[in-house]
């Protein structure tokens, strides 16, 4: 791959960074809530301590971006490996008995989180002479990786014993956080990281400025809507996926063939097919791939609406996650590309938060029928005209 030979040491090391810190979440969290139902915690607690680790992931996103700006990616990410090291050593002293290790075990891990993943992004779109559209496309195919091979991996080492599951998160965020803390190189290195160098409108059509609050609306509207959309994949899918097919493992073929999907075609889809193509044309385009993806299933047709819904969602997921965030790089002010990407989290936060709510309400009002994937259709549709609200930013390419 070009652009891993290309890439900064620094830029590579983040990425192991997130591969394996990302290798290690998705051995965890899928076997969180069967642990906590086996340490004897009833359902209702086990479900607030998942949803407590979602929450405290997502909703500290705007406040993770200002303390980025304010003190640095370097010394957030710091902080986020090392809240993460003691949130995973106090799930290991909690349990039934032990309530308040653990409630506080998984805020840390959720908050160290959302400080590591934010930090992370900000430095790796800040590395001089990497255009953001590529480092972003690469840091989404390492973090599929994990999510691919995490659960598989977690389901192996679990008859074990859930606590080498959490040595090895243990482990490698220290490992790699230290690493990472004592390279005096990692730091956002442009001067602007908006833009990545002087802004040059008649060369590349990028803003002579930071975008206003009229500007910024409509992206943040439509980082809404995507995360509501897409946030369907865990809340209407699974329970369809079921009924059309009559197989309980049917909507983890969908999640299988999505993760190989993104790891196999991301970068090449952003980098080469599309390279030329402004972040709003892409944005355009996922959310019409997502309008495809839900008409699918409108038939009902069993496995093969189910699997001719696998290529276009996938579609979209590659288009729209990072061109939110490339967009959101582009119209930041100067050194506030970490409120920029904080943002952007925060509307995902709250796009999944009433995706969820609403995906199930919309599925028993509709009892069953096509009428909530012509809503959804519909839904994708108004997103996409929204799309040509934004400015026009062209990439530039180094």
């Amino acid at each position: 791959m070009n652009a891993w030979r290309e890439a900064s040491p620094t830029a590579r090391l983040l990425l192991i960074a997130v591969l394996f810190t990302g290798l290690t979440t998705f051995m965890f969290l899928p076997l969180l809530a069967i642990e906590l139902t086996a340490q004897g915690i009833p359902a209702g607690r086990t479900g607030f301590l998942v949803g407590l680790l979602a929450f405290s992931g997502q909703a500290f996103s705007l406040l993770t971006g200002l303390l980025v700006d304010r003190f640095g990616a370097r010394r957030v990410m710091a902080a986020g490996f090392l809240l993460r090291v003691l949130g995973y050593v106090l799930l290991g002293l909690g349990g039934a008995g032990a309530p308040a290790p653990l409630v506080a075990g998984i805020a840390a891990v959720g908050v160290g989180g959302s400080l590591l993943g934010l930090s992370t992004k900000t430095l790796l779109v800040s590395q001089e002479g990497a255009e953001p559209r590529t480092m972003l496309a690469l840091r989404s195919t390492f973090v599929n990786v994990g999510v691919v091979a995490g659960p598989a991996l977690g389901a192996a080492v679990y008859p074990l014993g859930f606590g080498w599951i959490l040595a090895a998160c243990v482990l490698s965020h220290l490992v790699l956080g230290t690493c990472l803390v004592l390279r005096r190189s990692v730091t956002a290195s442009r001067s602007r990281p908006a833009a990545g160098r002087a802004p040059d409108p008649a060369a590349d059509g990028a803003p002579a400025a930071p975008w206003t609050l009229r500007q910024w609306l409509p992206l943040c509207g439509l980082g809404v809507a995507y995360w509501a959309i897409y946030s369907q994949l865990n809340v209407l899918l699974p329970i369809t996926a079921n009924e059309m097919t009559g197989s309980a493992a049917a909507i983890s073929v969908v999640f299988t063939a999505n993760g190989l999907l993104v790891v196999l075609f991301q970068y090449t889809l952003l980098r080469h097919v599309f390279r030329r193509a402004t972040a709003r044309t892409l944005l355009v385009l996922g959310f019409l791939a997502f309008a495809c993806a839900y008409a699918t299933l409108i038939p009902l047709a069993g496995w093969y609406s189910l699997l001719a819904f696998v290529v276009p969602v996938t579609l979209a997921e590659m288009l729209i996650g990072p061109s939110l965030d490339e967009q959101a790089v582009s119209a930041a002010a100067t050194r506030r590309t970490g409120l920029a990407l904080g943002t952007m989290s925060a509307a995902g936060a709250l796009g999944s938060l009433f995706g969820s709510s609403a995906g199930g309400y919309l599925l028993q009002s509709a009892r069953g029928g096509s009428e909530v994937w012509l809503l959804l259709v519909g839904s994708s549709l108004a997103a996409a005209a929204i799309c040509l609200l934004l400015p026009k930013v062209r990439t530039r390419h180094v």
